[in-house]
């Protein structure tokens, strides 16, 4: 069953040179928020960036006129709004510089419509709504976690953390929703320079996974993102919602 996504006010900037892909994002669109202009490439997309100032960007990487990456820099250069990358590169490297370049989450071509209007939609809510960091209490998929008591559960049964998967928790839950890269995560938990970032990650991500998900072999909480990272798991229903 498709689940549609509750109208929003929100303004969506899309930046690309195919009038198809323009068409079909705005299709997808279309239930989920109230505006969709576009842009044909990097330096029209800029200008309406910081005339229109929209609550979300849809950037395709294959512009004319520029790099799709330094226009994401640029782009955050005067703006916060979160920023959605259609690509049709599968390389694990790109991935990663278009998160540490600004980006909020990539869709890989082809994609699926609905699964599209719902990350756009979680990312408006995400931005729009307060994060709860490192205090406060998150919930979902079943697990709530309280940063404030540090008192963590499943269906209401304690879960013991170690100090390090409490760190990667926070670090995640500092923005639900958003692609964390290894390098990113890696910094947040060790905050040091050195260390094989993935070789950490794994294991303990492995192990954490196995305390807070109710298959671990098919994570709901803690997403794999393949090339790129993690991220936090929203429920489908908060995404629709």
């Amino acid at each position: 069953m498709v689940m549609h996504s509750t109208r929003t006010d929100a303004t969506v900037l899309i930046i690309d040179d195919e009038p198809e892909i323009r068409h079909v994002v705005r299709s997808a669109l279309r239930s989920t928020v109230a505006r969709v202009i576009d842009a044909v490439d990097g330096h029209t997309g800029l200008a309406a960036v910081r005339a229109q100032t929209p609550d979300l960007i849809v950037l395709d990487l294959g512009l004319p006129d520029q790099s799709g990456l330094d226009l994401c820099r640029s782009i955050r250069a005067y703006s916060l709004a979160p920023i959605v990358v259609l690509t049709a590169r599968h390389i694990e490297s790109d991935k990663v510089a278009l998160l540490n370049a600004g980006a909020d989450d990539y869709v890989t071509k082809p994609f699926s419509t609905s699964e599209f209007a719902a990350r756009v939609a979680a990312q408006i809510r995400r931005a729009r709504t307060a994060r709860p960091g490192t205090s406060g209490v998150v919930e979902t998929d079943g697990v709530s976690i309280d940063f404030t008591s540090r008192i963590a559960t499943r269906d209401s049964r304690p879960i013991r953390l170690t100090p390090i998967e409490w760190a990667i928790l926070r670090a995640l839950t500092g923005d639900p929703g958003r692609v964390y890269t290894h390098q990113q995560l890696f910094d947040a938990v060790w905050a040091r320079e050195f260390g094989d970032a993935r070789q950490y990650l794994r294991v303990h991500i492995t192990n954490l996974r196995r305390k807070i998900e109710r298959d671990p072999t098919h994570p709901h909480v803690i997403i794999t993102e393949p090339g790129a990272g993690y991220r936090f798991g929203i429920p489908m229903a908060q995404e629709s919602a």
